[in-house]
């Protein structure tokens, strides 16, 4: 790793100074959007997908919006060109979708391409060659003049062919290695393309400027794209499009300032499948506009299920941190996190305010089908007492008292840290209601009776003692006092009633109550009890029956 005097840069920046692109805030509007996944993706999978995958892919790409769709190099090999006659001859593609095929600027080729092409009505033919520095004297050995006049050679034998089939052909040309080339070589060799083509308002052409491989931070790219726009003639009647790869890892960033310095549309893939380190993800891309309020055109509402199917028919893996769609892009394990997420959402609730602005949420997981519990609130043993709290709350309704969310939090982590795993929610419920709701040993709730008193509320309480019943009966200031009076005097527990909480766990009216006891006992120690049943006052009982028993563990 010492041999760095090895390598250059192997960019090139434009001849003028092009970044009026920094003053734009954000993209504003959704690009026209293109996917490669069945070209660029599928070639790049260890093992392709088959026919029926393929097509299963395409109806995918169909349902999420995709209106152009690129399916393939038809000439390159027979289960391509079958694919194609399969979208073809089985009327699969939508009227308001157009495919895309790729073929390189030989005439052979574009024979092959063309005749893959009969019946589909209307394609985007895209063609291209490579005009990098590194290209033309490793790979081609020839001359620039030599490499535009093969571009140029390209488009004529396109027009020719497409004059010969019936159909409404666009057209789309790349000069492929964009980035490694000088910017006004590639702006020479586009503008010649261009002068064949022949844009007008009616037939728009496409330039393509590949990231074929990423060799510059993204404001260069920014930079290049900017030249390109201001200076390809017909710019009005052609469409500037991206394409980048993720060599540096820059290759939605690449994308986003691209928009900003000019460009009409995206070329990329779903979870940034691809060669090498992959293309641009068109996932990332859509919903960062989404998360400025921008329209993306796409429809990502179901993640679980679009990372299930790439999964499936890719044999491909999303990440776990993958933005967006892995699985625990929204998790938080942190105390800290959990706490203002849980706030965050309980400010939602009690303000409704008109923007969605939850700490460390960037967007709402309910968009794109995820859930709050399980996807973002995670336990394991570096969770706080908000987050456990959040899950005993929103998933099975139960809202702890501050001191006892603590407590409980503590209990909750200790279990996690010993086992060494993550609890899931229901986990999280079964050591609430083992450790803490309705314990009945050794003292088991029965029945209880007020009166009226002259100093207070008579309360007499039936009790279980090990099997045994009982009753005590003792006076006090309330119903709930005079049962801890009768309880301390008579199960000879010496204690202090230091807080008391309830509320209603459903509405309606068959609703169950919830209530919360925390006793200290003669000793010191801080014990928690919760109770439910249909009457309030039986549910403060019970808790407080379970927090005695606690005491006498």
């Amino acid at each position: 790793m010492q041999n760095i005097s090895k390598y250059s840069k192997g960019y090139y920046l434009p001849p003028q100074r092009c970044n009026s692109w920094v003053e734009k805030e954000y993209v504003d509007k959704a690009p026209i959007w293109c996917s490669v996944d069945l070209r660029d993706g599928n070639q790049a999978l260890v093992v392709p997908m088959t026919l029926e995958e393929k097509i299963e892919y395409f109806n995918f790409l169909v349902k999420i919006g995709f209106k152009e769709i690129e399916v393939g190099f038809p000439a390159a090999s027979q289960t391509e060109y079958e694919f194609l006659r399969a979208l073809i001859d089985r009327n699969l593609i939508p009227d308001d979708v157009t495919v895309q095929v790729l073929t390189q600027a030989r005439e052979h080729i574009i024979k092959k391409t063309f005749e893959a092409l009969k019946g589909a009505g209307k394609a985007i033919v895209h063609f291209y060659n490579s005009v990098s520095v590194a290209q033309r004297e490793q790979v081609f050995a020839k001359s620039k003049a030599e490499i535009k006049k093969l571009a140029i050679s390209g488009a004529k034998l396109i027009k020719k062919y497409a004059d010969r089939t019936e159909g409404n052909f666009r057209y789309e040309y790349s000069p492929e290695s964009f980035t490694g080339a000088e910017p006004e070589y590639a702006l020479e060799v586009c503008n010649a393309v261009l002068d064949v083509l022949c844009p007008s308002p009616d037939n728009k052409v496409i330039i393509n400027l590949p990231v074929t491989v990423e060799m510059s931070l993204p404001h260069v790219y920014a930079s290049q794209v900017e030249y390109m726009c201001h200076n390809l003639k017909y710019r009005d009647d052609v469409i500037v499009s991206l394409h980048p790869h993720n060599d540096r890892g820059c290759g939605v960033a690449d994308a986003e300032l691209g928009l900003l310095a000019g460009a009409d549309r995206i070329e990329g893939t779903l979870f940034g499948n691809g060669e090498r380190t992959g293309n641009v993800d068109i996932i990332t891309l859509a919903l960062n506009m989404y998360s400025h309020g921008i329209d993306p055109h796409l429809d990502f509402s179901d993640m679980p299920e679009a990372v299930k199917t790439f999964e499936r028919l890719t044999d491909m893996k999303v990440a776990p941190r993958q933005p967006y769609g892995g699985a625990l892009v929204f998790a938080a394990f942190s105390g800290s996190h959990q706490d203002a997420i849980a706030k965050g959402m309980h400010y939602r609730v009690e303000n409704e305010p008109d923007h969605w602005s939850v700490p460390y949420l960037p967007i709402d997981p309910h968009d794109i089908g995820r859930r709050y519990e399980g996807d973002v609130i995670r336990i394991n043993s570096q969770s706080g007492k908000g987050g456990i709290g959040y899950i005993l709350q929103t998933k099975y309704g139960y809202v702890l008292p501050a001191r006892m969310r603590e407590s409980f939090g503590y209990e909750v982590k200790d279990i996690s840290d010993k086992t060494h795993k993550e609890l899931k929610p229901e986990e999280v419920y079964n050591i609430f209601t083992k450790n803490h709701l309705n314990i009945a040993n050794p003292l088991a709730f029965d029945s209880v009776h007020y009166v009226q008193s002259g100093s207070g509320i008579q309360a007499t309480v039936s009790v279980y003692h090990k099997g045994k019943k009982c009753e005590y009966t003792a006076i006090g200031n309330g119903r709930l006092d005079s049962v801890v009076n009768a309880l301390r005097d008579k199960f000879l527990a010496d204690f202090r009633l230091e807080v008391y909480e309830e509320h209603s766990l459903e509405t309606g009216s068959t609703s169950k109550a919830a209530a919360y006891i925390g006793l200290v006992s003669d000793d010191g120690r801080f014990c928690w009890g919760a109770g439910t049943d249909e009457d309030i006052i039986n549910a403060s009982v019970k808790a407080l029956i379970c927090a005695i028993n606690r005491i006498k563990k």
